[in-house]
C-alpha cells in the first residue's frame, strides 16, 4: 500500500470574504516542496476571482489521467522493445450532468501522438494494443467513474 500527499493551502489575508469576492487562487504543494498555483475554474467562477493562469481542479483532473496513461504507455513500449521518442497528448475534459443531475467529468477523451524510431517500429495495431493495456493498468482510470476514451493521433508515427 502507498500513500500520496498533496497540501492544498489558501490565505484570506485582507480580503472580504462573506459577500463571496475573494481570490479563489492558492497552492498547491507536492512533494513537500514543488509548489503550482491553483485557483477555481474561470468557467465556473470569473475572473478576478479565479485565476486563468493558475491550474484548476478540473485541468487537474484531466492532467492526472493523461499522465497515468502515458507513464503506462512508455513502461508498456519499452517492454516491448519499441522506442518511443516523443509523446504528446492533447487530453480535453467535459464537464456536463451526469445521471444524477449533478455537474461532473463525464468524458475525457486522450489524444495521445507518438513518435518512434529504431527497429522494429510497432504497428497501428501494436500501437492501438499498447494504448489499451495503458489505459487497462492506469491507477487513475481505475480509480474514476467517468468515460475515459482514447483517440490516438498517428500522424508521421508510422
Amino acid at each position: 500500500m502507498a500513500h500520496y500527499s498533496v497540501e492544498t493551502i489558501w490565505s484570506r489575508g485582507d480580503q472580504k470574504f462573506l459577500d463571496n469576492r475573494y481570490s479563489r487562487r492558492h497552492i498547491l504543494r507536492f512533494d513537500a516542496g514543488l509548489d503550482v498555483p491553483g485557483s477555481s475554474s474561470p468557467q465556473v467562477v470569473p475572473v478576478p476571482y479565479s485565476d486563468p493562469k493558475a491550474v484548476d481542479p478540473e485541468e487537474a483532473f484531466v492532467s492526472s489521467l493523461s499522465s497515468c496513461h502515458m507513464l503506462w504507455f512508455l513502461s508498456i513500449a519499452a517492454k516491448r522493445k519499441f522506442v518511443v521518442d516523443h509523446y504528446q497528448d492533447t487530453a480535453v475534459g467535459v464537464m456536463a450532468k451526469n445521471e444524477l443531475g449533478k455537474l461532473a467529468m463525464t468524458v475525457v477523451t486522450l489524444k495521445p501522438e507518438v513518435h518512434f524510431s529504431g527497429d522494429p517500429l510497432p504497428s497501428r495495431e501494436d500501437i492501438d494494443q499498447m494504448h489499451h493495456e495503458a489505459h487497462e493498468e492506469c491507477f487513475i482510470a481505475n480509480s474514476v467513474k467517468t468515460e475515459i476514451r482514447c483517440e490516438p493521433v498517428y500522424g508521421n508515427a508510422l
